[in-house]
């Protein structure tokens, strides 16, 4: 979110500067039509659904992915179910800033394509895969520091070392995840959505099978408990980079570029960790807040880890269709900045919001109303006298979830519209003013005031709440329109 008063464009070395407004791209419309309605107009609700829905079924897969990952380790052990967050919450903070530039190639091929430069498409993605390729091994590095960092965290020496599993299980995967987010872009930048749908979903299910086979031993399997989910998830990750890798094989050379795009742009590889590494170490940061208050948690009791591990866990589930809404919104902004179109481009953040706030009101009334019914899955296979302790704090802690996941629509969806024209670097400096509060709040609470598990969570949703209304205020300005993250001139290919 950057400031509006003047215009600007991007030049080709990156940086940002005064120019006039774009015109509207050749085959862009005049005009967005006002006599068409909401649901029919140009970036209305029509148009978002289109875009967003098949990603929202991407992202919640890979939601209900964890979610039953979690639901079948807490059916096997209660400490391995708490062991989970930790240690995949810590190895997500280190995948988070490779993640965002990967990923942010979705943002270069939007807007390639709303000015129809697609012909750069192929040699942004290639910018992205060798991105991937060339950091994947540094998580093997991670390894042997686990046993030291888990340790540190001083949780129960049984959870302990089952989050040491778990972290160094789950660092061969990392790859696959960084591949998959590159390739995707082809896709979802383009507005093909459904073809990251059907993968991601594919995907999701193969790892709950072999979550199911692997954690207990089933149809001679092995039992491989903590340590079967962590392969199961790993298997999935890279079968998802590789789905994406055949289907890409046949896209248009004549189109995308995607041969004759093979190879390391120098400027454009710039530009993508220009836009893309605020954004990565935005999610980083970020996430390394949340991993530091999940680490705080745990030094309260295992049962209040396991308890915020499952909250987490159906929040997750709740949350992905705003994640797939903000990448939807992400594409759409792109492509009408692209196109010189701002004013379509505020028309997709303004039906994303609607359509987002319907969606969480009626979740967080799902959460207020019948919670026992959400838990049931997590009920169904626990041991009894386990789950009893666990259900009555949960359940508390969704009333929570309730309250903040309304103030996440907000949050995300303008988060997407920030991406997608690549103000990016107000978002890391607002992550970085702001990340620490959760931590240092809670660290200070339960050091000198004795602060239980609920004190925790009121800091964690008063954190999400200055996140919203700084992102709110942030577009508001409106500098955002006028920014791009492509080149004037088109890129040569070799």
């Amino acid at each position: 979110m950057n400031n509006p008063s003047e215009s600007t464009s991007e030049t080709g070395s990156g940086q940002v500067t005064s120019a006039a407004p774009l015109a509207p791209a050749d085959g862009a419309p005049d005009a967005p039509s006002e006599d068409r309605s909401w649901w029919a107009r140009p970036c209305g609700g029509r148009e978002v659904l289109r875009v967003a829905l098949p990603l929202v079924a991407s992202t919640v897969s890979y939601s209900l992915m964890n979610l039953i990952d979690r639901m079948l380790l807490l059916w096997y052990d209660a400490d391995a179910c708490a062991a989970a967050l930790p240690a995949g919450a810590l190895m997500f903070s280190l995948i988070c800033l490779p993640l965002g530039v990967a990923a942010y190639a979705n943002t270069f091929v939007a807007q390639y394509i709303g000015a129809q430069q697609s012909r750069s498409v192929g040699n942004a993605i290639w910018q992205a895969v060798l991105w991937s390729l060339a950091v994947t091994p540094l998580f093997l590095l991670a390894i042997p520091f686990a046993s030291d960092i888990f340790r540190w965290v001083a949780h129960t020496p049984d959870v302990t070392k089952l989050e040491v599993v778990y972290f160094q299980t789950l660092a061969y995967g990392a790859g696959g995840h960084l591949l998959a987010a590159s390739l995707s872009s082809f896709y979802s930048g383009r507005g093909k959505t459904q073809v990251v749908m059907t993968v991601d979903c594919l995907a999701a299910l193969l790892n709950v099978v072999l979550d199911y086979l692997l954690i207990f031993g089933e149809y001679g399997f092995p039992e491989l408990g903590m340590q079967g989910a962590a392969i199961a998830t790993n298997i999935c990750l890279w079968s998802r980079a590789a789905a994406y890798w055949i289907l890409m094989r046949q896209g248009s050379e004549s189109e995308f570029g995607l041969r004759s795009g093979r190879y390391w742009n120098r400027k454009l590889f710039g530009r993508l960790l220009y836009f893309g590494g605020p954004d990565g170490f935005r999610m980083a940061v970020e996430m390394t807040a949340v991993t530091c208050f999940v680490f705080l948690v745990g030094r309260l009791g295992d049962n209040e880890l396991a308890a915020t591990t499952i909250a987490f866990n159906i929040n997750g589930v709740g949350f992905m269709p705003l994640l797939g809404l903000s990448i939807a919104v992400a594409t759409l902004v792109g492509q009408q900045l692209g196109a010189g179109r701002p004013d379509l481009a505020s028309r997709a953040t303004a039906t994303a919001l609607a359509i987002g706030l319907g969606y969480t009101v009626v979740t967080a009334v799902a959460y207020l109303s019948v919670p026992e019914l959400i838990l049931s899955g997590h009920r169904a296979g626990a041991n009894p006298e386990q789950y009893a302790a666990l259900q009555e704090t949960t359940i508390a802690l969704l009333r929570f979830v309730a309250a903040y996941c309304v103030i996440d629509v907000f949050y995300m969806v303008l988060l997407g519209t920030i991406k997608g024209a690549g103000d990016t670097r107000f978002v890391l400096i607002s992550t970085i003013a702001l990340s620490p509060m959760p931590v240092v709040i809670v660290w200070l609470g339960q050091r000198y005031a004795d602060w239980n598990l609920y004190h925790c969570w009121w800091v964690l949703t008063a954190w999400i709440l200055a996140n919203g209304l700084v992102y709110a205020f942030r577009v508001w300005q409106g500098k955002w329109k006028s920014l791009r993250v492509i080149e004037e001139v088109p890129i040569e290919l070799v």
